[in-house]
């Protein structure tokens, strides 16, 4: 039996895409998770897709970043499958299990996913540490300017928290986080 998985990360994503190549490649059952990040291996749809496999059946995903992201736990999830009996299928990658160069292909895909995913990420870095040492502010502005902290401080001696917070049109928990950072 053919089990296919799709997955996406955000929920303004679809599986549409990926769930018509995986009725094309003949799978009998289709599971997936839509909006879960391929950094964690315990989904739900992949769980109950790999729960259902049984000796001689076979995972079929449209793209190997569907499964996941890590190599490590790429490389165990497919030696996993292998010692149970059952086969794994890539369709974009062409990866097919059945044969020793599929496994050789399957490996070499995965530590080339896994090193583009470390390049974009030192590039990240970089482009930060670059940004900051141009002065230029990382990450969201601050909800409060420094006299409206002042203030919210000042007030916060005869005030709730959740009344000053309303008073600013933020959270008391913001409220909370932005005294605390004002105070180091």
């Amino acid at each position: 039996m053919k089990i296919g998985y799709a997955r996406v990360s955000t929920e303004e994503q679809n599986l549409h895409l990926q769930i018509d190549a995986l009725k094309k490649a003949g799978c009998d059952l289709l599971f997936s998770d839509h909006g879960t990040s391929g950094a964690r291996f315990s989904r739900p749809g992949l769980d109950d897709a790999l729960d259902t496999l049984k000796k001689g059946d076979t995972l079929v995903v449209w793209r190997l970043d569907r499964l996941g992201r890590s190599l490590r736990k790429l490389v165990e999830l497919v030696d996993h499958l292998g010692n149970r009996g059952i086969e794994f299928v890539s369709l974009t990658e062409c990866i097919n299990t059945n044969s020793s160069g599929g496994v050789l292909v399957f490996h070499m895909m995965a530590a080339l996913a896994q090193f583009e995913r470390t390049l974009i990420s030192e590039r990240t870095r970089a482009g930060i540490a670059a940004a900051r040492a141009r002065g230029q502010q990382i990450g969201r502005r601050c909800s409060l300017t420094p006299d409206q902290c002042e203030e919210a401080r000042r007030q916060l001696s005869v005030d709730s928290p959740a009344l000053v917070a309303a008073r600013f049109n933020i959270h008391p928990r913001t409220l909370q986080r932005i005294l605390s950072r004002a105070l180091l």
